[in-house]
């Protein structure tokens, strides 16, 4: 998250007025999710790993190491549609029977999933484009022209600070167990991160009370925007 948020402030593409990549981006992604072949998706994710990559300048490696992430989630649901299970060993294109069961691909599904997994990937490539080349703030100016209401793009900022928050007092605490040897052993590793989690509400809580104060000291009026 950090890394993103540093990318889309130092990117070679960062004083491109921020209505234009928003406006590539959705028209890019509408095509990807709208588009009934394969060659689409692949055509947008392509376009955009250029432009993140070429055009913006940034790693390869980082583009890569964030496609990751979706796409862990993505294969899991893809097999899903893939694979089908019967007692009908009928019409499979690939199968295999275990016990009367047969756990198999029909060609069909196949098809559907690998088109549903490229328009999804390409469609995740286009918000990775805005996320790495836009900032936040300029985003939050372009919904503002857009009329979008107040109230979605206040909790939009409020939202998005807060995970820095959460990721800040999460890295703090984390350190200090590992001064501690407390990710020493697989046993000391769980007992640790039971007690991550449980101090790391209490501790998120407190900082987002003191952010709201200090908001209030300095004439907070419900608008950040």
């Amino acid at each position: 998250m950090i890394d993103i948020d540093s990318y889309a402030y130092s990117n070679n593409l960062k004083t491109v007025h921020p209505a234009e990549k928003s406006l590539f981006a959705l028209i890019s992604m509408v095509a990807c999710l709208t588009a009934t072949t394969v060659i689409t998706p692949l055509i947008v994710l392509a376009l955009m790993a250029g432009g993140i990559v070429l055009k913006a300048g940034i790693p390869a490696r980082i583009f890569v190491r964030l496609m990751i992430v979706p796409l862990s989630f993505l294969l899991i649901g893809v097999l899903t549609i893939a694979f089908s299970v019967s007692t009908n060993p009928s019409g499979f294109w690939l199968a295999q029977t275990m016990y009367g069961v047969t756990i198999g691909i029909h060609y069909p599904d196949l098809i559907t999933a690998v088109h549903l997994f490229l328009r999804s990937l390409g469609a995740v490539s286009c918000l990775y484009f805005l996320a790495l080349t836009t900032p936040m703030t300029e985003l939050i100016t372009v919904l503002n022209k857009l009329r979008v209401p107040v109230i979605i793009t206040e909790l939009m900022v409020l939202i998005y600070r807060f995970i820095f928050v959460f990721m800040e007092t999460a890295t703090t605490i984390r350190r200090a167990q590992l001064s501690r040897s407390g990710y020493i052993s697989m046993k000391r590793s769980f007992h640790s991160l039971s007690l991550l989690f449980s101090a790391l509400l209490g501790k998120v809580f407190v900082k987002s009370q003191e952010l709201y104060d200090s908001m209030r000291s300095r004439c907070y009026s419900c608008l950040l925007y």
